[in-house]
């Protein structure tokens, strides 16, 4: 592996690593990503960027196990590890936003009589306490986000998939929603999040996973690749001038 693509090594953790191994997504006979090979290993925070149709969603649902590659193989190197996965625009139920989070617990097997409390306990962690009762999809963009991100920490993942999570969000939801992805890390969840927004980049990202054309064109640990990107479209890119 040449040297823009290595990435930081972390042995501290049990999380497995994740390899892309001669990945290619195609869709009507037209290649939407690949061929790609990637490993992520470690308890960092990955931050997957470049413009838009760069293929940084698709990168994601093959990760998380939601889309099947064309062709080649996307594989934990160990046991598969719990995963939790926020969209762009959370899917939430009709019901309230404690609800929301009681229907998780009885879906992964949590006692009922447990299911209230830690369902309250997860509300107040993420701010949204006085709003329990009130139907989870009447909620502001922020508060959605923030309620579908207190749903993935009942589950306790080891691997947390965030998808744009803060787009369109104003200035006070995107900090929270920032303040929670690094409350996760804290725990020792590692973190994949496509974002399109260099400066919240360089707040949460250990390395930068950069793609363009459907292509991988680095992968870096962070400082390096805002201060000295490897390659002509990195460059590009920081300068805003990587375009589709």
């Amino acid at each position: 592996m040449n040297d823009m693509l290595r990435q930081p090594t972390d042995t501290g953790t049990g999380i497995a690593p994740l390899a892309f191994e001669a990945v290619t997504v195609t869709h009507r006979g037209q290649p939407l990503l690949g061929p790609l090979d990637l490993r992520l290993a470690g308890c960092h925070r990955t931050l997957v960027m470049g413009p838009n149709g760069a293929g940084k969603s698709l990168l994601l649902r093959l990760a998380h196990g939601l889309l099947a590659p064309s062709a080649g193989r996307v594989s934990w190197e160990g046991t598969t590890p719990r995963q939790a996965m926020v969209f762009q625009r959370p899917v939430l139920l009709k019901r309230s936003a404690i609800d929301n989070l009681t229907y998780a617990l009885a879906v992964s097997g949590t006692p009922r009589p447990e299911r209230r409390d830690r369902a309250r306990e997860a509300l107040a962690r993420f701010g949204l306490a006085p709003l329990e009762k009130r139907p989870a999809r009447v909620l502001s963009g922020g508060e959605q986000q923030r309620l579908a991100l207190a749903r993935a920490w009942l589950t306790r993942p080891e691997v947390l998939f965030l998808d744009e999570p803060t787009s369109a969000l104003d200035p006070a939801a995107i900090r929270a929603v920032e303040e929670a992805v690094l409350d996760f890390h804290r725990r020792g969840t590692r973190i994949l999040m496509t974002t399109h927004d260099l400066n919240q980049a360089r707040r949460l990202a250990d390395d930068v996973v950069l793609l363009y054309g459907g292509r991988l064109i680095e992968h870096t640990p962070a400082e390096r690749f805002f201060t000295q990107p490897r390659t002509p479209e990195g460059q590009a890119f920081l300068r805003g001038e990587l375009v589709w």
